[in-house]
């Protein structure tokens, strides 16, 4: 069996290689890149007593137009690192709108397909709230959500709080990522 077939306009993590970074991204541009870590799903909001743990890696890839593309994978694990099976997926794309403002559109598994509109707080951190939610039947019932990110001593950290029907937003997931390349 041969490897991946690479692709004839391929994406990067990297702005010293593949195609040039369009000058729409400066303001989405520290999120380049691979990351990996460990975070915390709260646990009411999985149906358990207590929060649980998950390992995450998430990768900010561009192919020179002025859109990042975002892709989210995790996976649950014991108390003691192990791995459970897999956790939260999702994909997407993040698209800056002038100098601050983001557009970020988000897709995942469970039924979920969120837009958020946002702004750079500063060069390294961002704020969005959704704007429009769709879900399918058996969707989780989320009618708001709210996205923290930050680049913070070299790594990327997040939180993201989610709220149902006549409910304030309350913590969903966090994360600690390290860079990887």
């Amino acid at each position: 069996m041969s490897g991946p077939t690479e692709l004839p306009v391929p994406d990067t993590v990297d702005v010293r290689s593949g195609p040039e970074v369009s000058a729409e991204l400066l303001s989405v541009l520290p999120l380049l890149g691979e990351w990996h870590g460990e975070g915390v799903l709260n646990g009411a909001a999985a149906g358990s007593d207590h929060d649980l743990r998950f390992g995450q890696w998430i990768r900010f890839a561009h192919d020179g137009r002025g859109f990042l593309a975002y892709e989210s994978r995790s996976w649950q694990l014991t108390d003691d690192g192990g791995i459970v099976g897999p956790g939260v997926r999702e994909s997407g794309f993040w698209k800056p709108r002038g100098e601050d403002d983001v557009e970020l559109l988000v897709a995942g598994p469970e039924g979920l397909v969120e837009i958020y509109l946002g702004r750079a707080l500063t060069t390294t951190s961002w704020e969005l709230s959704t704007d429009v939610l769709a879900r399918t039947p058996d969707a989780p019932d989320v009618t708001r959500a709210v996205r923290l990110y930050g680049i913070v001593d070299g790594a990327l950290l997040y939180a993201i709080d989610r709220a149902g029907p006549d409910e304030a937003p309350r913590p969903w997931m966090s994360a600690r990522l390290e860079r990887l390349r």
